[in-house]
């Protein structure tokens, strides 16, 4: 994909772990795309490497994929990240 479309994913997937996640975002809605932009990448290194599932374009697994990757993240930076 190229990087219109990365960002546009990173804006659903943002939206998406946002809804799925109970506790507020502070980076805001740019915080969250870069976030989720970055799950996503981080979702599609980790579960091609074990599943043999990576991002592939706007389809069901790359979404979950994707969202997970974003909301581990969200995860590691509420747990370290100043409170």
């Amino acid at each position: 994909m190229n990087i219109p479309l990365w960002i546009i994913f990173g804006l659903i997937i943002g939206v998406i772990a946002n809804l799925i996640d109970p506790y507020p975002s502070r980076g805001g809605v740019l915080g969250s795309v870069i976030l989720a932009i970055l799950g996503a990448i981080l979702g599609g290194i980790l579960g091609n490497l074990v599943f043999g599932i990576g991002i592939s374009g706007f389809n069901f697994p790359s979404i979950a994929v994707a969202a997970l990757g974003a909301l581990f993240l969200m995860f590691i930076e509420r747990a370290f990240g100043k409170t």
